[in-house]
């Protein structure tokens, strides 16, 4: 990366990375759960895990709302100096830096089973369905003003990306990088680094 260059991560990848890595597990552990006799019974834990899976997915949905949206109004265009992060590559980074968390959540999950058959399960579940649904919520501004939102990826190491330490966003065209509107996989697109990214992101920008 040469002097002055900075990288950039997607927004909305940023968001749903934690999705697919607590919907699976969650289902697990829900599913274990449900086997598992509590002293109040799958009659009691399953209509409240799903009171849970609700409020989880629309609280998550919910959160930070606000700020997500001054962000993207405050957002300026990208310039020469930046290189896109990959999807992969955000999705990749964001394991790694929560792998234990993950594990612990879904530990967690499993035990509260003992008191509350399936309701840890289907907490976490319901969490992951938020996020998916508030990138989908970024990809319906994106597509509607034609421009993609990133984040520098230091600012959102910590806090995620509309943490303090996130003074703004950057945008560029929708054709730059390599994941559509909202963060899902873009079938066949291939993002471009250094250099060659910039000049990408610039010329979608135009």
């Amino acid at each position: 990366m040469g002097r002055g260059a900075y990288a950039l991560a997607r927004v909305a990848v940023v968001v749903r990375a934690p999705a697919g890595w607590l919907w699976w597990p969650g289902l697990l552990a829900a599913g274990i759960g449900a086997l598992v006799p509590g002293p109040t019974g799958r009659a009691i834990g399953l209509p409240a895990g799903a009171a849970l899976f609700v409020i989880a997915a629309f609280g998550v949905f919910a959160v930070r709302r606000g700020r997500y949206t001054a962000l993207a109004r405050g957002a300026s265009r990208a310039g020469k100096a930046v290189v896109l992060q990959d999807r992969s590559v955000t999705i990749r980074v964001w394991r790694r830096a929560h792998r234990w968390w993950l594990l612990s959540a879904f530990l967690a999950a499993v035990g509260s089973s003992f008191a509350l058959p399936a309701a840890g399960g289907l907490l976490m579940a319901g969490a992951a369905l938020g996020l998916w649904a508030k990138a989908r919520w970024l990809g319906h501004w994106e597509r509607e003003h034609e421009a993609l939102l990133w984040v520098r990826t230091e600012s959102a190491r910590r806090g995620g990306a509309a943490g303090k330490e996130v003074r703004g966003y950057v945008l560029t065209g929708l054709a730059a990088g390599d994941a559509r509107a909202g963060g899902a996989r873009a079938g066949g697109a291939r993002s471009q680094s250094g250099r060659g990214g910039a000049a990408r992101a610039a010329r979608a920008g135009r």
